[in-house]
């Protein structure tokens, strides 16, 4: 059916983060080719309440059409909601947006967290730990996510936490970031640097958070470079020996047990190379002690 726009309630536009580059490959789309896929509405008299396609309605509405070409589910809202957040749980949707539509369930049509964990087919601890960032991350944070300023992902792994240690700061931060849209690395080292810095640090990250970062990658690289070929064979040494571990702690817990017999094939063919690589570095390290003598290039003393 085709509505207007008009007769939309766009009720729950809020509880979709946006991302610019999907609403632009979208506005392409639909410039091209027009509206392909439907938007999903329920009926609220008097208006449609939408559940899905808010997206094309901007886009839509970017093209100057009135018009949209809906499909009604004959559903509650809270059913339609949720049958729509079942349908997008592998479209990559985080757990802050999944707290939002939660927080909405829960407010608007007073469900409680073990209601909405049965709906979900989902635990209380699931349900309360998504409602449990949602009230942990300020909302201009929230807004800064919603509009694609922030990675979720950022958000949640370290602008939470600074939240709940200074909210104020967090604020502060957000502002201060949004509109480099910095990338999840990037926040991280300047959680770190709050964390673990100064009060000066500290201001800095705050006024002027691009500055913090450039410092940050110089002392990086200039640490990379500082690292000789010595520290270098040493790290080669310690993975080869940390891997070796890591396989005979599964063995030991009985995996071996548990592989199907190609895939134990396939753990011994692996197993060959890396005993050949290993006998052939320990061959080689044999033969440079052999070689070594004093005066040689490398070594301490310098006497002829």
């Amino acid at each position: 059916m085709q509505l207007e726009r008009h007769q939309l309630e766009l009720r729950y536009e809020a509880l979709r983060r946006r991302d610019q580059r999907r609403e632009r490959q979208l506005f392409a789309s639909l410039a091209e080719h027009g509206q392909q896929q439907p938007i999903v509405v329920v009926r609220s008299e008097p208006r449609w309440v939408v559940i899905d396609g808010y997206k094309r309605i901007r886009g839509l509405h970017r093209l100057a059409q009135d018009t949209v070409w809906a499909l009604e589910w004959e559903l509650d809202e809270p059913a339609a909601l949720m049958l729509e957040q079942l349908m997008r749980t592998g479209d990559g949707q985080d757990p802050l947006q999944q707290g939002w539509l939660l927080q909405e369930l829960s407010e608007q049509f007073r469900l409680s967290v073990s209601e909405l964990g049965k709906r979900f087919d989902k635990s209380r601890s699931w349900v309360s730990r998504r409602l449990g960032l949602i009230k942990s991350l300020p909302v201009d944070i929230q807004d800064a996510v919603r509009m694609g300023r922030i990675v979720p992902h950022a958000a949640m792994k370290y602008l939470i936490p600074l939240a709940r240690a200074n909210s104020s700061a967090a604020a502060t931060l957000a502002t201060a970031i949004a509109p480099l849209r910095l990338s999840t690395r990037q926040v991280g080292l300047l959680y770190a640097g709050w964390s673990q810095g100064t009060d000066k640090s500290r201001e800095l990250i705050l006024s002027d958070p691009q500055l913090f970062l450039r410092a940050q990658e110089q002392a990086m690289a200039e640490a990379r470079a500082k690292t000789t070929g010595a520290s270098r064979l040493a790290q080669d040494f310690e993975t080869v020996a940390a891997t070796a571990a890591r396989a005979r702690r599964r063995l030991v817990q009985g995996l071996w047990l548990q592989l199907m017999t190609a895939d134990r094939q396939a753990a011994r063919v692996a197993l060959l190379r890396a005993r050949a690589e290993c006998d052939a570095l320990f061959t080689r390290m044999d033969k440079e002690d052999n070689d070594a003598r004093p005066g040689d290039a490398g070594c301490d003393s310098a006497a002829p």
